[in-house]
């Protein structure tokens, strides 16, 4: 059986059972992992490098934990919907890639991380808004300095509009199913790595002509304390260009 039958030889409640454990399982893996070898681990040989002003509480992540699990639901039926859509022959997602090349995963895979950041820029300044904060937002703040397992800690309608980008893009940009999990990785990875509470680069980074354009853990910690500025997920571009 190949590859393109067997994505939807199942039903849609199949496949948003099987996203679903997949995506909370990928959340405590990875953000687990993450707070579990930066926080009890490696916390004392890395105290110089930790952005915490306040001492941690265990309420705060109980509730990060819970929205996350909440927002693995979206996560899930949205996965779900891509591949029923995927099974219509609806859209722009391929499996050969002699399609459109080799060369092709990596153009497009890079244009989708440039298109999420725009998204996600524009999408995550309006949450900040007044009027949306409360009800978009403010559940992602709520711990105050943010932890691993922060980076995937959304009030549901916040949620559904981040994941209303990967359902989108599937009809607008040709894709590779390997270009798709490759950016859904990268996305999770680096969501914790800016949420870690800690600086793994060196205090020079910034200086330097890549960190002048990528968010880490520093850029990121300094919005949860101050929410009228840097808004990018992946880039600092917009910020610049819109002085955030």
């Amino acid at each position: 059986m190949n590859f393109a039958k067997e994505l939807t030889n199942h039903s849609f409640e199949y496949y948003y059972l099987v996203f679903f454990g997949v995506t909370v399982a990928r959340y405590f893996l990875i953000a687990g992992g993450a707070y579990w070898l930066f926080y009890v681990v490696l916390e004392k040989f890395l105290a110089t490098q930790s952005l915490r002003l306040k001492p941690l509480m265990s309420a705060s992540i109980r509730n990060d934990i819970k929205l996350s699990v909440l927002s693995a639901v979206i996560f899930a039926f949205c996965a779900a919907l891509i591949i029923s859509e995927y099974g219509l022959g609806v859209t722009l997602l391929y499996t050969n890639p002699d399609e459109y090349g080799l060369w092709y995963i990596g153009v497009s895979f890079v244009a989708v991380l440039i298109l999420q950041d725009t998204y996600f820029y524009f999408i995550h300044r309006l949450f900040h808004h007044p009027l949306l904060f409360k009800w978009m937002h403010s559940g992602h703040h709520r711990s105050g300095e943010p932890t691993p397992w922060s980076s995937f800690a959304f009030d549901l309608p916040e949620a559904i509009i981040q994941s209303l980008f990967f359902v989108a893009i599937i009809f607008i940009v040709p894709l590779h199913f390997i270009t798709l999990a490759t950016a859904l990785i990268t996305m999770t990875v680096w969501a914790v790595v800016s949420h870690l509470g800690f600086e793994l680069f060196p205090s020079s980074f910034p200086q330097h002509w890549l960190g002048k354009w990528f968010i880490g853990a520093t850029y990121h910690s300094i919005h949860h304390r101050q929410y009228t500025i840097h808004y990018g997920l992946y880039f600092t571009f917009w910020d610049k260009l819109l002085g955030t």
